[in-house]
């Protein structure tokens, strides 16, 4: 599924950013940019728009007043430099509210929220009456590794290591490189189905085949649980009532 979506932004810089990474995502198709409210209202009007990526504070017209004048509101993610308008922003239920400088890493999270509104929405409204090879909406997510995203489902995964700089997301089939640090992939796994064991790892819980002397056993790997995380650890096998 692809999302058509627009910007509009008056700072120059910002619409820059928002072009070179909506480049790097295969399901965003960014149709057009503009650097004021006004000018985006016969786009809107006459052309079917999924996302916004919105900025609040612009003159003449604000992203605010802009979507309380459109009749048909797409899903919309703000992006401004002022923190005072995210209650706002989330009554009118924008699906995310970026701050800016944008790193890429949210602004990815920011747009996944998006793809699986949009999907959810689909299925709704049968949209996609077929379910044969279809994946549940929260069972994937997308991670840049080299000059591409990737999506990765979460049932594939046995476990994440860290290497320096970069994170290795380890499956049956495949190793995957991505630049980005344990919080932000904890952020975007679910707490159900993952969980920190050690500094340099987190484990898929189904995956584990058995726990012995503070030692994890993933398919080929024996990993260590390490005192700071053992606990935690510990408490959520109990829960699970795998131990």
């Amino acid at each position: 599924m692809k999302i058509n979506c627009i910007a509009i932004d008056d700072e120059p810089l910002a619409l820059d950013i928002i072009k070179d990474y909506a480049l790097k995502i295969p399901f965003l198709d960014l149709k057009c940019t503009f650097y004021n409210a006004l000018e985006s209202l016969n786009y809107l009007k006459n052309n079917s728009v999924d996302l916004l990526f919105l900025d609040i504070q612009m003159e003449e017209l604000t992203g605010i007043q802009l979507l309380n004048i459109l009749k048909q509101k797409p899903l919309v993610i703000f992006t401004t430099a002022y923190d005072n308008y995210a209650i706002k922003g989330f009554e009118l239920d924008a699906v995310d509210y970026l701050l800016k400088p944008i790193s890429f890493e949210r602004f990815l999270k920011a747009v996944d929220k998006a793809y699986e509104k949009l999907q959810f929405d689909k299925v709704l409204k049968g949209g996609n009456n077929s379910t044969q090879n279809q994946i549940p909406l929260d069972e994937y997510f997308f991670v840049k590794t080299e000059f591409r995203m990737e999506k990765i489902k979460f049932c594939d995964i046995l476990y994440i290591e860290g290497m320096g700089d970069y994170l290795r997301i380890v499956t049956p089939t495949k190793k995957i490189m991505t630049l980005q640090n344990f919080k932000t992939m904890e952020d975007m796994l679910p707490s159900r189905l993952f969980c920190r064991v050690h500094k340099s790892f987190i484990v898929a819980l189904e995956k584990i085949e058995s726990v012995e002397r503070c030692r994890i056993k993933i398919g080929d790997r024996t990993l260590p649980i390490s005192d700071t995380y053992k606990k935690f650890f510990y408490d959520i096998l109990e829960k699970k009532k795998l131990v």
